[in-house]
């Protein structure tokens, strides 16, 4: 998932999301679908990061509910979302919780990925990396976790050189712009 304007990190909306990510994922177990209903699940929130107006219809608390499951129903039936998802969607947008709904597949990820005992890694980079870079570096965190470690790549040019990793509550910050900002800082305290 990208960054959206429906921020998944906020506590609050985390409250909320949570329980509704483990009933989903009960439910697609149950059914089988844990793949399908996740791949399902990121297709609805790439539409909301590459559409604003969809994210803002989430989101707002001008809209209501009956307007929103009148454009959520265009937009499952667009999407050709899974059964699962289109009725756990349904349910959100009936219980007015469409703005956490990003949260929601945050969580559901999450938990998937704990389920195939799966890390991911946030890999910050100033250019892409190339395939065999990819999978070195996926090789060095799973030695490091114990785990499989799904990548996420971003490109910051502002970096300047080498990557920042961030995985769970870890970061690796090996990036050319953060060390060359510690020299300044440090020629500062001798100057």
């Amino acid at each position: 998932m990208g960054k959206s304007s429906l921020s998944a990190s906020n506590s609050s909306l985390t409250n909320i999301a949570l329980p509704y990510a483990k009933a989903l994922y009960d439910l697609a177990m149950e059914k089988k679908a844990i793949s399908a209903t996740e791949k399902s699940l990121i297709n609805i929130a790439s539409l909301a990061d590459k559409n604003p107006q969809f994210a803002s219809i989430l989101s707002s608390p001008v809209i209501s509910t009956n307007q929103k499951i009148t454009v959520i129903e265009a937009i499952l039936k667009k999407a050709k979302t899974s059964d699962i998802v289109a009725n756990f969607i349904r349910l959100v947008a009936k219980n007015n919780r469409l703005f956490a709904l990003n949260a929601m597949i945050f969580a559901f990820s999450d938990i998937a990925a704990k389920g195939r005992k799966e890390v991911t890694a946030e890999v910050i980079s100033a250019k892409p990396l190339s395939a065999s870079q990819l999978k070195s570096l996926s090789q060095s965190l799973k030695k490091k976790n114990g785990k499989t470690v799904k990548l996420k790549t971003h490109v910051d040019a502002d970096l300047i050189g080498g990557l920042i990793v961030k995985v769970g509550s870890q970061m690796i910050d090996n990036s050319l712009q953060t060390k060359l900002s510690a020299m300044k800082n440090a020629m500062k305290e001798v100057g």
